[in-house]
């Protein structure tokens, strides 16, 4: 049997290419969008792709499944959960698909996958146990998708906190809980392949370690530990979930009534910098800066968002840009393949044009000031300033200023009428990355913004803001 994990670092997302090397055919299990890779993966390894699979309708990016189906390969999805989250696109359609139910079974040559259902994380979850049929007829491991992670499992509150679902949380919570009774009774010899390693936003205390075991998992993962009585679980899982990027309620829409095809990926013409800000003029329109915030801040165009190409764009562009705005960049020559890259993954694909950070010295720009929190004193002392705490909100619990609002820098696009316009804004978070962000945010709709690029914990103490710790 051929296994390998593929990992996308920018949102911790692992997919799976299994394949039996005696027929030579390969199954991917939960791809994103840009299949080409795994196909030149296979390619590699003398495999072809005839299936592709997915545990659960995702909300971090856009699904592969389509693309696959578009190229007649079969596709793999469940059917169970309740009628509102069913794959809308594939039933009925002419695609070569199966829908599964718990107990499921389907062949890659000698491979076998069981589908297990294990609801919780979102209502239509399955995981698939994996069985080498060319060695023995009793599984290795189990593919887990978002159920459970190397010390954490699959966060329950998605269904209202991203998708809008009221009062959606604290049942999946307790289905959940139940899909981790079953998943105790597992053999504990059991490999266990995640479908998200550390950094992404589906759980909130993922491990770093790519695989595990069943029985480890059983035995020191916090989350299953828990779980001792189905409250004891439904307290502890739901305590301290971050505030979901505002793009996940679009990723879960789009994974249901079904992505775009995206067929090729766009190639962005390179403009002067002229050229871009007419086009993005008075249209609707968007012109995102990836250089550092500190290069920012000293001087960028006016209404221009800030998006550092690093392991936040995904989060910061999905979260603070629309689908149907047209995107221009501003970025180097040689990152503007993983932009795009990065942005197809998230559905935003009316990227028009790109230009260079040298082209900025031939046109008038602005700066945003930037203070520290020394200055910050001094300016709440006076009057006629908001602050704005941008962190999540189980960090503010933990300690904020009294006067603080807090709306986490993902969010704030869809908050933004709460901060006052009449006044100038001043924008904090842990240490200046998030704020930096959400200030660039702020600016661009017309706020007046001091940007506070400074370490928040030592303010908090001296201040005595932060909660007493036993």
């Amino acid at each position: 049997m051929f296994f390998e994990q593929i990992f996308e670092e920018k949102l911790a997302q692992y997919a799976y290419l299994i394949g039996c090397q005696r027929s030579g055919e390969a199954i991917v299990v939960d791809p994103m969008r840009d299949i080409k890779r795994y196909e030149e993966l296979a390619a590699k390894h003398n495999l072809k792709i005839i299936a592709a699979a997915e545990t659960h309708i995702h909300a971090d990016y856009l699904s592969g499944l389509r693309e696959f189906a578009e190229n007649g390969v079969k596709v793999y999805a469940s059917d169970e959960g309740d009628k509102e989250w069913k794959y809308e696109w594939l039933m009925g359609s002419d695609y070569n698909y199966q829908l599964l139910k718990d107990g499921d079974e389907f062949k890659i040559g000698n491979i076998k996958f069981t589908t297990v259902y294990s609801p919780g994380h979102t209502p239509e979850h399955v995981s698939y146990l994996v069985t080498d049929g060319a060695a023995t007829d009793e599984p290795m491991g189990i593919l887990s998708g978002d159920f459970v992670f190397v010390g954490d499992v699959g966060r329950p509150d998605l269904l209202e906190t991203a998708a809008g679902q009221v009062g959606a949380m604290e049942g999946s919570a307790k289905t959940l809980y139940k899909s981790l009774e079953k998943f105790k009774a597992l053999p504990e010899y059991l490999q266990l392949w995640p479908g998200h390693g550390a950094g992404s936003a589906c759980g909130k205390a993922l491990g770093a370690v790519p695989k595990s075991t069943v029985g480890y998992e059983q035995k020191f993962n916090p989350s299953i530990r828990s779980a001792i009585t189905e409250q004891s679980f439904v307290d502890y899982i739901l305590e301290g979930q971050p505030e979901p990027p505002l793009y996940f309620a679009r990723m879960k829409r789009d994974n249901k009534k079904g992505p775009k095809v995206l067929g090729t990926i766009p190639a962005p013409q390179k403009m002067d910098i002229q050229t871009i800000i007419e086009k993005a003029a008075g249209n609707d329109a968007v012109i995102v800066d990836t250089r550092k915030r500190n290069e920012f801040m000293s001087g960028h165009l006016k209404g221009s968002l800030l998006a550092t190409i690093n392991k936040d764009f995904n989060t910061i562009v999905g979260s603070y840009v629309t689908e149907e705005q047209d995107i221009y960049l501003i970025i180097e020559d040689d990152k503007v393949g993983e932009a795009v890259t990065d942005l197809i993954r998230i559905g935003l694909d009316n990227i028009k044009g790109f230009t260079t950070p040298s082209e900025l010295k031939n046109v008038e720009l602005v700066s945003t000031e930037t203070i520290n929190f020394e200055e910050t004193d001094s300016l709440l002392n006076a009057t006629g300033y908001t602050l704005l705490d941008a962190r999540k909100k189980s960090e503010f619990d933990e300690g904020h200023h009294p006067e603080a609002i807090n709306i986490s820098h993902t969010r704030l696009l869809d908050r933004i009428a709460e901060i006052p316009k009449n006044q100038p804004v001043l924008v904090h978070c842990k240490s200046g990355n998030r704020a930096s962000f959400a200030s660039a945010l702020l600016e661009s709709k017309g706020w007046d913004v001091k940007f506070i690029d400074d370490s928040v914990n030592p303010w908090l103490q001296k201040n005595h803001y932060l909660a007493e710790v036993d």
